[in-house]
């Protein structure tokens, strides 16, 4: 089973915490010397060096300006602005709307040779029409009560379709199938989506992947992730994208993709499963 991919915050929360125990003992100082001198309560500063509680950018300035040390200030911020993003709140990335989410994926995409794409919930990104992509974003908007750029944010997703036809990246995507039966949008727009994903399957960069119903499980149905190259996964729940670094947790997610792919079928049998799916929509 994958290990919970909060254990790599966890782990780089405890990182930085490291690193300012070292600065406070390379200073002679004790927990209850830089309390004083960042003027502050000494269960502050347990909490931080625990890794309980996280410094703010201001508190590692007070901190590095305690033990002498502000030429390490901007490197620590660099540090705990990477753990930040680690675990990144839909709403707050989406506070000001969803289109700048879009293009910083877009960008991500860009600079990966291999995505690997596990999806128990909904179509990938880079494999949605128009009219799947704004259904969604529209509920996704409702329900974050998020402001509404769903056509500059769906204009934004589109664009990764473009990367389906360029050699220099590959997608190996695994669709639970019932994927292909939850109907995001009307039925016409489920029908031209589901058409669309037939006419992608075939692409040289494009491997598709789907895993019936009936199969018999040797791996449980996931939260939907993506692997990128073997560098990061990205893991999707209800509130958070929580993104894994950890080469441990990157090895558990390769594993259960692999293990996940073993039941899939591909070629004609799933193009025939996509094809039931849409006859389904009468």
């Amino acid at each position: 089973m994958p290990a919970s991919p909060s254990s790599s915050i966890r782990a780089a929360r405890a990182a930085l915490a490291v690193r300012l125990r070292e600065l406070m003992s390379d200073a002679g100082l004790d927990g209850k010397d830089l309390s004083a001198r960042c003027r502050w309560h000494p269960a502050k500063t347990s909490r931080i060096l625990s890794g309980k509680s996280v410094p703010s950018e201001s508190d590692l300035r007070a901190w590095c300006a305690a033990c002498g040390a502000n030429d390490q200030a901007d490197d620590l911020i660099a540090t705990l602005r990477a753990v930040a993003l680690m675990y990144r709140e839909w709403r707050q990335a989406h506070r000001a709307g969803m289109r700048r989410a879009q293009e910083e994926s877009l960008t991500r995409h860009q600079e990966t040779s291999v995505c690997r794409a596990y999806v128990s919930n909904v179509l990938p990104g880079f494999l949605q029409t128009a009219a799947y992509a704004t259904a969604l974003l529209h509920a996704i908007t409702a329900f974050q009560q998020t402001p509404d750029d769903v056509a500059a944010a769906v204009a934004a997703r589109l664009e990764r379709g473009r990367l389906l036809h360029d050699p220099r990246h590959r997608f190996v995507v695994l669709i639970e199938e019932t994927v292909l039966r939850y109907r995001i949008g009307d039925a016409a727009a489920m029908a031209d989506q589901l058409g669309h994903l037939l006419a992608v399957m075939p692409l040289p960069a494009v491997s598709v992947g789907v895993i019936p119903s009936t199969a018999q499980r040797t791996m449980w149905p996931l939260e939907a992730f993506y692997l990128f190259d073997t560098a990061q996964a990205s893991v999707e729940t209800l509130t958070a994208e929580v993104t894994v670094t950890r080469p441990r947790e990157l090895a558990d997610y390769h594993r259960a993709f692999a293990e996940l792919a073993k039941m899939a079928v591909h070629g004609a049998a799933a193009r025939a499963l996509v094809t039931a799916a849409i006859d389904a929509l009468g």
